[in-house]
């Protein structure tokens, strides 16, 4: 099967307990077309309660890139806090160098105070985390090269968070002038940092009660394809102001997926109550679940594609049906 190109792309959320489980996944969707895989950057599960195992992701797509051939190696999303620049500058461009240029550097504030707190990270207010987060982007593209005056100059930065010196990245990244960036969020300060520095947006329900979409069901809710809609019209128009042109700004999305051939399948309806929805229909119909028959996905994806403007999507398969009914019925009916 060759991979997934034109308007629709599907990325694989690898699991993130333990390698066995992410190298047989990471190799599935190489030899299944799918467009990308996808780690979290926590270091304490999120799905599996206290003392679950939860692997660092940056080291995950290390290993990923190693063992895969075409896929895309893209973590959904790094938290900017988590690492210095200079350091970030320097894995990413190892990355891109080990997969021969199959790297795309998801990246975003940081949201979870917790494990902030548990680590000993400073958790600075949303707005300082997002300042950050733009400077971090800025210095990790002067790191990578991008403006520099030859192809070995080293960087210099004096901002208001971070300062290099004559800082090196040798060698580049294989992609020039640089590996895509990804973006993660969608508030409204998320919305400008990605119009001025964004290759692709990975719109998702806000963070700001300090829990991602799976465990705030008001948040999930709430994000709605009118909201995702205008999101996407809120950053398009963002971004003509910076002078860009809003097209070049590929959007992204990400899903809770369960696929099964029987329309009546019980885990259709529980997942759609773990989600916090009041019904089945109002899950299927939300930018954050994919839920149904392969008919039904296929058609749902081509629709939130052609009206809301996603054209990459990154699923989480809750089961093994899900992931073969994907790469086997899904990819190939949108490629």
């Amino acid at each position: 099967m060759g991979e997934s190109t034109g308007g629709v792309k599907i990325g694989l959320f690898l699991p993130t307990r333990d390698w066995a489980s992410v190298a047989e996944a990471a190799r599935f969707a190489d030899e299944h077309g799918f467009h990308s895989v996808s780690l979290n950057d926590h270091f304490v599960s999120q799905d599996g309660g206290a003392g679950a195992p939860q692997l660092e992701c940056l080291s995950v797509m290390t290993a990923a890139a190693a063992i895969t051939s075409r896929v895309r190696l893209v973590p959904t999303v790094l938290a900017a806090s988590y690492r210095t620049p200079a350091m970030l500058a320097k894995a990413t461009a190892t990355i891109d160098q080990i997969s021969g240029g199959r790297f795309t550097l998801g990246i975003g504030s940081g949201w979870n105070v917790a494990e902030y707190t548990a680590h000993g990270y400073p958790f600075p207010d949303a707005t300082e985390r997002l300042d950050r987060l733009e400077e971090t982007i800025e210095v990790v593209k002067a790191m990578w090269g991008v403006g520099a005056s030859s192809d070995t100059a080293p960087a210099t930065w004096h901002g208001r968070f971070f300062d290099i010196e004559e800082a090196s990245t040798l060698p580049r990244p294989a992609q020039q002038p640089a590996p895509p960036i990804m973006v993660g969020g969608s508030s409204d300060h998320l919305l400008s940092i990605a119009a001025r520095h964004a290759d692709v947006v990975n719109l998702i329900p806000p963070t700001a009660h300090g829990k991602d979409f799976i465990k705030d069901a008001e948040a999930t809710v709430r994000f709605d394809r009118v909201r995702l809609r205008q999101r996407v019209g809120q950053l398009r128009a963002l971004a003509e102001e910076h002078g860009r042109d809003p097209g070049s700004i590929e959007i992204s999305g990400f899903a809770l997926a369960n696929l099964s051939h029987d329309p009546t399948h019980p885990v259709f309806e529980r997942l759609a109550r773990r989600l916090g929805f009041a019904d089945l229909a109002s899950a299927q119909a939300s930018p954050v679940a994919l839920i149904g028959t392969p008919e039904q996905a296929i058609d749902e994806l081509g629709r939130r594609a052609d009206e809301d403007g996603v054209s990459w999507f990154i699923v989480v398969a809750t089961s093994p049906e899900t992931q073969e009914i994907l790469a086997g019925e899904v990819l190939p009916a949108l490629t």
